[in-house]
């Protein structure tokens, strides 16, 4: 009887609690809209979510994983064929990552594009046992490009992990680079010394989208009422995590945030967790004497929290013949944030090395 109290009273402390803060993050979710909705949301129409392609491919990498791949050819080949152009997201996010680049150069149609999801996330399986590690994706990296790009020349874009996944690609497979790899691109990403603080700011946002407070063991059992309520307190608090730590920009697209908000929810925990140590041990500043004669295209936004502006120039010091383009009033995901901008960068990049 008495644990049965005790159970009960935790089940309504946590039901107070959670109705508390799911007010409050619901208010200030609100009034974050409000705020943009009278300035105009430029993305309120756009619908995100799957593009077309052409030809899909599940590529089984050394670890077990089974990576979906998505490829777009170009609409009309036009004498010599162009390189094709690889995208690599980052840590709790997915293909969806390059949806305004995967659009601009579909409408284009002069290039082979394609896209995979990482190990753990999006449409690709999970590990079945052990962590992820950085070496392992530039294995995964090289199963795709094998399956998908057997010929030809290629263009490596990758945003934050994707960028490091690119790093340890380069380290395991140098003769690739100025044979095959003729272009590199780099968002947002780092080369090593990653702080652990703000990576696990990033790891919050997704981990907000599960039950914000831990109902464990008896408690759970005060039923549905109290863990609706903490789903919607975890709701709130990923959006609103989502955009201070992701965007620069005091006043993003809502639908935006939204957006980036879903790949995050959808990568679970485990998966997360099991990234960490990789992305905190991370150290490829060797690895980037591979790209050297390549050409090197490196993007990241001024008001990035989570790989800042010294991180992209760290790169510089080792690669001083790379291009450094910084990108005024943008955070981590730069390519949704600022599309125009990097796409006005990063299709003439293309065109040149083409």
């Amino acid at each position: 009887m008495r644990r049965a109290k005790r159970v009960g009273v935790a089940g309504a402390v946590v039901g107070v609690a959670a109705a508390g803060l799911a007010a409050a993050f619901a208010v200030e979710r609100v009034l974050v809209r409000r705020s943009v909705k009278a300035l105009g949301d430029p993305y309120a129409e756009e619908v995100f979510g799957d593009q077309p392609f052409d030809e899909e491919l599940t590529v089984t990498a050394a670890d077990g994983t089974n990576l979906h791949v998505e490829i777009v050819e170009p609409a009309e080949s036009l004498g010599e064929p162009k390189p094709t152009i690889v995208f690599v997201h980052g840590f709790a996010l997915d293909m969806g990552t390059f949806y305004f680049q995967r659009k601009a150069l579909a409408e284009r149609g002069d290039h082979r594009l394609v896209f995979y999801d990482q190990p753990g996330h999006g449409r690709s399986s999970r590990l079945k046992s052990g962590d992820y590690d950085i070496a392992a994706l530039g294995k995964s990296l090289a199963a795709v490009l094998n399956a998908a790009v057997p010929d030809g020349h290629i263009i490596l874009v990758g945003h934050s992990m994707g960028g490091m996944t690119i790093m340890a690609f380069a380290e395991q497979y140098p003769e690739w680079f100025g044979k095959r790899v003729t272009g590199v691109v780099l968002m947002s990403t780092s080369a090593g010394l990653i702080d652990k603080s703000k990576i696990g700011i990033q790891t919050l946002v997704a981990r907000a989208s599960a039950p914000f407070f831990p109902l464990w063991g008896a408690s759970a059992r005060v039923g549905g009422t109290a863990i609706d309520r903490a789903r919607i307190v975890s709701s709130d608090l990923a959006w609103l995590l989502t955009r201070r730590y992701g965007f620069g920009d005091p006043r993003p697209s809502p639908s935006l945030v939204s957006f980036v908000e879903q790949m995050n929810s959808k990568t679970s925990v485990e998966t997360l967790t099991k990234y960490l140590h990789t992305l905190y041990t991370h150290n490829r500043f060797p690895a980037l004497s591979a790209l050297q004669g390549v050409p090197v295209l490196v993007l990241v936004g001024t008001k990035d929290y989570l790989t800042p502006v010294t991180h992209s120039e760290e790169i510089l010091r080792h690669l001083p013949d790379a291009e450094l383009l910084k990108i005024d009033n943008s955070g981590h995901v730069v390519m949704l944030e600022k599309a125009d901008e990097v796409n006005a960068a990063l299709l003439p990049f293309l065109d040149k090395i083409s």
